[in-house]
């Protein structure tokens, strides 16, 4: 059963998730999750471009790890793991990627119904969507503080 999101956008264009992504970097700190969702080519990889982009800059090149499975970024607060799980058979397999290591740090992750009982509870979700007009990003916070933190982002009382 899917929660209803705490915030819903439409983004028209890729430069609108780059933003999205570029927003949530402002407000990241150690030991957050950040669970995206969505079909092949709904933007994932993008959104998480604009969110290291807007940390280290544009001219940081953020490939999609869907080979390499994992990059990591030195950032301030802390690193930034972005895991692609895509190809991920078992969660068993997460372990040996230090997956577990990175849950102190902030973690970016694609496809994260692929970690199984290893993805973190507490976690923001992204899930991209397609639309008529483009697509849409519904966040959910899976805490109080996640909520909270969604609100004082998108200017919500």
């Amino acid at each position: 059963m899917r929660q209803n999101p705490d915030i819903e956008i439409s983004l028209v264009g890729e430069e609108a998730t780059i933003d999205l992504g570029a927003k949530l970097a402002l407000n990241l700190r150690a030991g957050d999750c950040i669970s995206l969702i969505g079909d092949l080519g709904a933007g994932k990889t993008t959104l998480s471009r604009g969110l290291i982009q807007a940390i280290l800059g544009a001219d940081t090149e953020v490939p999609s790890p869907t080979y390499t499975i994992v990059q990591t970024y030195e950032t301030d607060p802390a690193p930034i793991w972005h895991f692609d799980l895509y190809r991920i058979e078992s969660p068993h397999e997460l372990i040996e990627l230090g997956f577990e290591d990175a849950e102190d740090d902030i973690m970016v992750i694609e496809w994260p119904e692929n970690a199984g009982s290893l993805l973190p509870s507490q976690r923001l979700i992204v899930e991209l969507i397609f639309t008529d007009n483009g697509r849409s990003a519904r966040l959910t916070g899976t805490t109080p503080e996640w909520k909270q933190r969604l609100n004082d982002i998108f200017d919500r009382s």
